[in-house]
């Protein structure tokens, strides 16, 4: 079943929820569901930055080097990980009509974009694995804040939603959001980020 929270923003456990986005009067499509088993145990470890483009027929073995690369260690968790970015880029390009996309996969441990925004990407996916989820809001406080005000309402994505927002420049309602203030609490995010690739 699908949840109609605003005319703007649809949540359902169905991984075909993604294609909400397709919608004119939908620019945030979330799917909720668990999180990789052991993301919390990842999240507490030193990796490196994750960030490239690559092809979907190479995405596989790129994504493969880039987390040795990165030191995360071989094993169930890793395995189950790599799958599941596999499965979300898969999912990301076949709804946006891509044959590659940019991959970005890291620890966040500070305010990285703390004010609420639109991105200027056609659209992009977000999960994250470990930690508290991207925070978003309603046409209603969007507008609030376009004028100086507070949000009466943040929403917070779950360890493990996808969510994926229309930004700029696929629409003239993009999804607001930003990450959750967790500078100095000790809290850390597994955040994967999909993207269209750049051009150029």
């Amino acid at each position: 079943m699908t949840l109609l929270l605003e005319p703007t923003a649809r949540v359902s456990s169905s991984p075909d929820i993604i294609d909400a986005v397709r919608d004119p009067d939908c620019n945030l499509a979330i799917w909720q569901r668990d999180s990789v088993p052991g993301a919390e145990e990842l999240a507490g470890e030193d990796h490196g930055e994750i960030r490239f483009s690559a092809a979907l027929s190479s995405l596989e073995a790129r994504l493969a080097n880039e987390l040795d690369a990165a030191s995360y260690p071989a094993g169930a968790t890793r395995d189950a990980l790599t799958t599941d970015i596999l499965d979300l880029a898969q999912r990301f390009a076949a709804m946006m009509e891509l044959d590659s996309v940019q991959v970005r996969l890291g620890i966040v441990t500070t305010n990285s974009c703390r004010k609420f925004h639109e991105d200027y990407v056609k659209a992009r996916l977000i999960t994250t694995y470990a930690g508290t989820g991207t925070q978003w809001i309603d046409a209603a406080d969007a507008a609030r804040v376009a004028e100086g005000g507070e949000p009466q309402a943040i929403q917070t994505l779950g360890a493990g939603d996808v969510g994926l927002f229309k930004g700029k420049m696929w629409s003239g309602s993009p999804a607001i959001h930003r990450s959750p203030p967790i500078a100095e609490t000790g809290e850390r995010r597994l955040l994967l980020v999909l993207d269209p690739p750049r051009k150029g």
